[in-house]
């Protein structure tokens, strides 16, 4: 993935699905967490991030526990799509992006009242200068 793929394909959805479910207010006022990779950070990314209002929430590098996509969607993804082989890379994001559809919407909430606990054990676990894996 590059930067560009993901302002065009990612960024664009996420401001469409806002729009869509608060049409009176803009992206600004919107957090997003995503982790560290190089498409998240580049430049590209972030001016793009800055002209929608979005507001990047920090993620500790090396912390895969703390990333709800590491801990709970892909590993869903990997289970179901198990064996199969993409002769092209359009149709593995056609099988992902049908995956993703299925995933009912309260799933999505569910993880991330999980994911506000991992980040509560995080932060109790940092403070008592304790190491801290597989929350």
């Amino acid at each position: 993935m590059t930067a560009t793929y993901y302002i065009q394909n990612v960024l664009s959805q996420v401001k469409s699905a806002i729009n869509e479910q608060r049409p009176k207010v803009s992206t600004s006022r919107t957090l997003l967490l995503h982790d560290n990779a190089g498409p998240h950070k580049a430049r590209a990314t972030t001016h793009s991030l800055r002209e929608l209002g979005i507001q990047v929430l920090p993620h500790l590098a090396y912390s895969p526990d703390l990333a709800p996509s590491n801990f709970w969607l892909f590993p869903i993804l990997k289970d179901r799509l198990a064996g199969q082989k993409f002769d092209r890379i359009q149709d593995l994001a056609k099988a992902v992006n049908s995956e993703l559809r299925t995933i009912p919407e309260e799933d999505y909430q569910g993880v991330f009242r999980k994911w506000q606990i991992r980040l509560k054990r995080c932060i109790k676990s940092i403070l008592h200068g304790e190491y801290f894996e597989g929350l």
